[in-house]
């Protein structure tokens, strides 16, 4: 996937540049201070993914998005969590704030190519950041090995050293932690809403201020992820006048 950066400070484009050097299904084709100078990356070759910066001198990320006749595939790195709202109304793909670390950066890169498989009709190759293609996967929980389908899994709740898995029928205690059963989950199903929680997007029955019904449970969201988790549930499904 041919890829720019726009952001108006090299330390940031060094660390971006860094990381896309480190995932092979990227290619970093052109690199640009301000948004009046990215015009001409975008013109002058297949651009498959934009890595955004939002405050910009002269013209922000979200203002250069709006000028644009057709909005590349998009993935904001700010520093500001503000934009959010605004960012996924034009449907881009990720926001990332800064700090970005290479964990939360390559999920959204592989947000990013499920997207462009999607466009391309070609299927994913598939690597070990990427989840199995079978809808399922299994735990060890009270000596025996439990299977769980990816669709019965309603949310994950850490406690302690271990992490419940509540499911529509059954709840499941495990000697696991978050960060391995983030990494199995598909990202394009499931969202981390707080440090001590994963929920199953399509489970959401609705959002009430920080807290999301589930159904038979109710959990919240942390208030420094409010905006964004909110806007990942939505995305572009809003109804609109």
């Amino acid at each position: 996937m041919n890829c720019i950066i726009v952001d108006d400070e090299p330390g940031a484009r060094k660390l971006l540049e860094e990381y896309i050097g480190d995932i092979d299904f990227l290619q970093l084709v052109g690199k640009a201070e301000n948004p009046l100078k990215a015009n001409a990356l975008l013109s002058n070759q297949q651009i498959d993914l934009l890595f955004l910066d939002v405050n910009m001198p002269k013209m922000s990320g979200i203002e250069f998005l709006r000028s644009l006749p057709t909005v590349p595939p998009t993935i904001l790195t700010t520093a500001y969590t503000e934009y959010a709202i605004e960012g996924f109304e034009l449907n881009v793909l990720d926001y990332l704030v800064k700090p970005i670390s290479f964990e939360r950066f390559l999920k959204a890169c592989n947000k990013a190519r499920e997207y462009y498989t999607f466009l391309s009709g070609r299927p994913a190759p598939q690597t070990e950041e990427l989840p199995a293609p079978a809808g399922y996967f299994f735990v060890k929980c009270d000596g025996k090995i439990e299977k769980v389908q990816y669709d019965e899994l309603v949310f994950v709740e850490a406690m302690l050293n271990y992490i419940v898995l509540h499911t529509d029928t059954r709840k499941l205690i495990v000697h696991l932690t978050m960060k391995a059963i983030s990494d199995q989950l598909p990202s394009r199903l499931f969202l981390k809403i707080h440090k001590s929680t994963i929920i199953n997007v399509d489970k959401v029955k609705s959002i009430d201020g920080n807290e999301v019904d589930l159904g038979k449970n109710k959990v919240v969201i942390s208030q420094s992820l409010q905006e964004s988790v909110i806007k990942e549930i939505i995305r572009d499904r809003m109804l609109k006048r």
